[in-house]
């Protein structure tokens, strides 16, 4: 289930503690806990298959610390995920604009 997601903020996650904390192949303490707690509101998602990206997201199921430090993440390695993981990052950044669309184009019941 999200296996999708589950992937794209590992290699998120990744590339922050290894920029931020020096890092490379294993997780510094902090970043392991973020992951973990990452991947199990992931597992939790009512959403399954079908969930959108954190940005486009009708439900916020991450506490207020943990989400001011996956933004902080995602803020962060966003931009790198294109140079890094270029496949992961064009196809998360193609569900998010699909999701956009889909969000602002208008009812026909009229």
């Amino acid at each position: 289930m999200n296996e999708g997601e589950k992937n794209v903020v590992t290699k998120m996650i990744d590339i922050y503690c290894q920029a931020k904390h020096g890092k490379r192949g294993v997780l510094c303490k902090d970043c392991y806990e973020i992951k973990a707690y990452a991947m199990t509101r992931l597992d939790k998602c009512p959403f399954g298959e079908e969930k959108p990206t954190c940005k486009t997201c009708s439900i916020h199921c991450y506490k207020s610390d943990m989400k001011l430090k996956i933004k902080e993440i995602m803020r962060f390695s966003g931009p790198r995920m294109l140079f890094v993981h270029p496949k992961e990052a064009i196809r998360h950044m193609i569900k998010e604009m699909k999701r956009e669309k889909v969000r602002s184009t208008p009812s026909k019941l009229s």
